[in-house]
């Protein structure tokens, strides 16, 4: 099974048998039904704390041009006022689906000490993510006219499974060094399929391309346009000019020097390395019609690497007294995982964490570009140069990877709504975390699926030659060298105080 058979105009026989709009429908009700629930759960005074805020930010507006140079005095005076001015607009909504979406918590020596977060069972939670995801994604099977039962029997297990390796990422030690839930579900898979084998009873359920296609429908909501201004030029340049000159030169590198003889592979590992790790490795993959063992690789090598990352670079960084604004766009420009740029960038303090995220998540955006321009490239160059001229314009749009709209399309809408007063930034920010949560479990349950479809010998017939490592290892450093030079010319040259915003 491949990651994504790009529909056949001839054969596709309506628009929820495809996956990738089903994926797109599955996540934008998701949405939909959480931001209308945390619209419809406004406080009581939400009139009077309205009015609250528009002084506050009257005051603070008026007090800021008026300060003069900055003293210790007036510095605290504007935070006393900015921290106001937070905390009425935390409290205007209220998400009536919190308390019933968890994930497992952390522990050093019982493992039952994750079901205790703060010292409150998260068992409501834990079955509350249980129900969510095993309606939507039942539903999802209803509408494309399958078998409810056997699916529903083989999610149990599933989400067990999903719930092993989150408990497994939470111990203490490697929660330390960062080997994430993701690299856990896939190991767990990866040891039942390869020992046992996958029992037949569990196929139903294994949908990787529609939980992770659906949970990066919900990633397209915490993609907020705004990130792309926080830090104006400086943050554009170091995300989306190192980012496809890093793509190509790998992929290219890929090809003619060390002539990897699958491309897909090629462009698999070279966008997961570049872009942004396991989001953009699915969707370039579906673009270019990678296999599910070359997917597997990809995932594998990026989330080993990413371990090593997130631990070595604030150490290298420390040691050689790197400010923490060009630290932190080091960061977010070549760790693969967005949970691990933030623990990295937290390890060297507040700015370096802000940074990093933003631009990571300014990185982000290009998902949708980088699919469309693998979709393109495929269909005009690669696949005419191996099966002669015979595709069309239409074969991009049918090789394109439709949940990719569903992404820009949440990322638009939750936008303009963040950026359209305090109440929207608010609601915004009540409702998206929902949605986190759940598309980490939505990821995990992806990568479990990934796991029980991958055997370790059709692995080896990739890993056989070491290609597939010194491609990522290769790429990876041109990756380091450009960003770090980039940053420095952008925030340390160019626009020097682009980011004393974040340091305040």
């Amino acid at each position: 099974m491949s990651v994504e058979a790009a529909p056949d105009a001839k054969k596709a026989t309506g628009i929820i048998q495809s996956e990738d709009w089903l994926a797109v429908l599955l996540g934008g009700l998701l949405l939909l039904v959480t931001a209308a629930a945390s619209f419809t759960s406004r406080a009581p005074d939400y009139q009077e704390r309205l009015k609250s805020i528009e002084q506050a930010q009257q005051e603070l507006k008026t007090a800021e041009p008026n300060a003069g140079p900055r003293t210790e005095e007036s510095g605290k005076q504007l935070k006393g006022k900015e921290e106001e001015l937070k905390k009425l607009s935390s409290g205007l909504f209220d998400n009536p689906f919190k308390s019933y979406v968890a994930k497992v918590g952390s522990w050093n020596t019982n493992p039952m000490d994750a079901f205790v977060v703060k010292k409150r069972s998260i068992a409501v939670g834990l079955v509350g993510v249980f129900v969510i995801s095993l309606l939507l994604f039942s539903l999802g099977s209803a509408l494309r006219g399958e078998r409810i039962i056997p699916f529903v029997g083989a999610f149990v297990v599933l989400f067990l499974l999903a719930t092993l390796s989150y408990l497994l990422a939470g111990q203490n030690v490697i929660k330390y060094y960062n080997l994430e839930y993701a690299l856990w579900a896939l190991m767990t898979g990866m040891v039942i399929s390869n020992t046992i084998g996958t029992p037949k009873f569990m196929l139903p359920a294994i949908r990787t391309e529609l939980y992770i296609k659906t949970g990066l429908v919900l990633l397209g909501a915490e993609v907020l346009l705004s990130r792309l201004l926080a830090l104006g030029l400086p943050g554009v340049f170091v995300s989306w000019v190192v980012t496809p000159i890093t793509l190509i030169t790998t992929y290219m590198f890929g090809q003619y020097v060390l002539r990897i003889p699958s491309k897909s592979l090629n462009m698999v590992i070279s966008a997961d390395m570049s872009v942004c790790g396991v989001s953009a490795a699915i969707a370039t993959g579906a673009a270019c019609r990678a296999k599910k063992e070359e997917l597997s690789l990809a995932i594998g090598i990026s989330l080993a690497f990413t371990a090593v990352m997130m631990v070595v670079m604030p150490m290298f960084i420390k040691y050689w007294g790197m400010n923490q604004v060009l630290a932190g766009a080091w960061l977010g420009g070549t760790i693969d995982s967005t949970g691990a740029v933030a623990a990295a960038g937290g390890m060297l303090g507040p700015v370096a964490l802000e940074v990093a995220v933003t631009i990571k998540m300014i990185q982000n955006i290009l998902i949708g570009v980088v699919a469309f321009g693998v979709a393109v490239y495929w269909v005009t160059f690669v696949e005419r140069d191996e099966k002669g001229p015979r595709l069309g314009l239409m074969e991009i749009w049918y090789r394109f990877p439709k949940f990719v709209l569903g992404f820009i399309g949440a990322s638009i809408v939750f936008s303009a709504i963040h950026t359209s007063g305090i109440a929207g930034s608010a609601l915004v920010e009540t409702t998206i975390g929902t949605g986190e949560v759940l598309r980490g479990w939505f990821f995990c349950l992806a990568f479990v699926s990934i796991g029980l479809e991958t055997n370790f010998r059709e692995l080896s017939h990739y890993l056989r030659d070491g290609k597939a490592i010194t491609l990522y290892v290769c790429g990876q450093t041109l990756n380091l060298a450009l960003t770090l030079l980039m940053a420095w010319v952008m925030f340390e040259i160019v626009f020097p105080q682009a980011a004393q915003t974040l340091g305040r």
